[in-house]
């Protein structure tokens, strides 16, 4: 995606959708939030990860799915223990239909405290099979598991490959993001030769003020991961809305 495009998204007015688009992007405005509201909220991250069946391939002499449960092995317990972290998978199983493939994405360890041994665990139980649903992943992450959390929210999605579902998460998160900026995509893909999936993946961190790696050996795999989860560090924030 030519990058003068992603300039002039920021530029522009940002329109406000109606409720109908709000509800699709999983737009909620708690009651709680009025002018004197002040919570300290601390950011929540969620892991999203690649199960599809390109992840049996080999690289560097190992399948690319063990090099990424090996990745998160030596990361997991790096994660300070007061930290908000969930993980959702995507292609992990197929279907009847393309459909039914398309729709396989699930929260397998929710976002909580002192999570990193539930979701170490959760990871060893997965093997992938399916396809690329990273849009419908990104949608189900927004709308459902971050839910009820205040303050930001910060996703690291991995992939091997682009949305193979007919969806863009490009296009998704540029209409997310003029109804909320709550939300960081760090994108890592891993070993991705195709320039129009690259564009696409990039686009999708960029646009949400995120960070993208083009990890094509293991060891800048390890260094995505490194570098997002020491952005992704705890934090207070403070909502300060004018009086």
């Amino acid at each position: 995606m030519n990058k003068i495009v992603l300039l002039f998204l920021f530029l522009i007015p940002l329109a406000v959708l109606p409720a109908t688009g709000s509800q699709q992007y999983g737009i909620h405005q708690p009651d709680s939030y009025s002018k004197n509201f002040q919570p300290a909220a601390q950011e929540r991250l969620l892991f999203i990860l690649d199960f599809s069946n390109s992840m049996t391939e080999s690289l560097e002499g190992s399948r690319k799915v063990d090099l990424m449960l090996n990745t998160m092995k030596e990361i997991l317990p790096k994660i300070n223990p007061d930290t908000w972290v969930g993980l959702r998978i995507y292609g992990h199983r197929m279907g009847f239909t393309p459909i039914e493939a398309c729709r396989a994405s699930k929260l397998i360890s929710p976002i909580t405290t002192n999570n990193s041994g539930n979701i170490g665990a959760a990871l060893s139980q997965v093997k992938p099979k399916g396809m690329t649903p990273i849009t419908y992943s990104l949608k189900q992450a927004i709308r459902y598991d971050f839910m009820g959390f205040p303050g930001k929210k910060h996703i690291i999605l991995l992939t091997d490959g682009g949305e193979n579902c007919d969806e863009s998460p490009c296009t998704f998160v540029m209409n997310l993001i003029r109804i909320r900026r709550d939300v960081t995509i760090d994108v890592i893909a891993f070993n991705i030769k195709d320039q129009d999936d690259l564009e696409q993946l990039e686009c999708t961190a960029l646009v949400t003020s995120g960070k993208f790696y083009n990890a094509q050996t293991a060891a800048e795999l390890l260094n995505g991961f490194n570098n997002s989860i020491e952005a992704a560090k705890s934090v207070d924030a403070k909502i300060v809305l004018p009086k």
